[in-house]
């Protein structure tokens, strides 16, 4: 835990920007009757019943301090969808880096051991070289700012019924261009010194 909040105090360097990433996934869900428009009097009228149309997984980084995230969809959670996604990130996104400083969970996928089975050994070694990784703890997620910023995402852009992964990825890329264009930022304020007070029990004691 003390790590990670380590890594959020240092200060803005774009040489070695900090970047959270999170992935989850998204059932489509399309409707067997349209719903029913508002009208006065009444909201949106929605029937029960709907039709699974399968899963898309959602990929998020954020760069904390610098007010930029990026949002893509894809079909399914692989290790090569998530090494292809590191890729974009080291050679498009942040190809002026000379490493990024990358906070993640311990998800099975989120490994260099990935980059390995989507690239040849020197090319995945390359990329590895230009990432510093630090793991949340074991049930300590809350702890990565890209977790709080998907919950955003789900709540102002993905809190209906969405049919189709197009759909998704149409309206994902709106919401990331409006949060990229207004340069949201993260506000962290919880440091190593509150997590000594605050979460105390657990430290062992001695």
């Amino acid at each position: 835990m003390e790590d990670v909040l380590e890594v959020y105090a240092r200060s803005y360097d774009p040489r070695y920007p900090v970047l959270c990433m999170d992935e989850s996934s998204m059932q489509l869900i399309g409707e067997v009757q349209q719903p029913v428009p508002a009208a006065p009097g009444h909201p949106v009228l929605v029937d029960d019943e709907y039709v699974r149309n399968g899963v898309a997984n959602i990929f998020i980084e954020v760069e904390t301090l610098g007010g930029k995230r990026k949002v893509k969809i894809t079909e399914r959670r692989t290790q090569i969808g998530w090494a292809h996604f590191i890729r974009e990130m080291l050679e498009e996104r942040y190809q002026d880096a000379e490493k990024i400083v990358l906070i993640m969970d311990n998800l099975n996928t989120h490994t260099t051991a990935s980059l390995y089975l989507a690239f040849p050994p020197e090319k995945a070694r390359a990329l590895a070289n230009r990432l510093e990784i630090h793991y949340t703890p074991k049930h300590g997620s809350w702890l990565n700012i890209a977790e709080i910023e998907l919950s955003v995402l789900k709540r102002q852009c993905l809190a209906v019924r969405i049919d189709c992964i197009e759909k998704i990825r149409a309206k994902v890329m709106a919401w990331n261009n409006d949060r990229n264009n207004r340069q949201t930022k993260v506000d962290w304020h919880f440091e190593t010194v509150d997590a000594r007070t605050k979460l105390k029990r657990l430290y062992p004691k001695y």
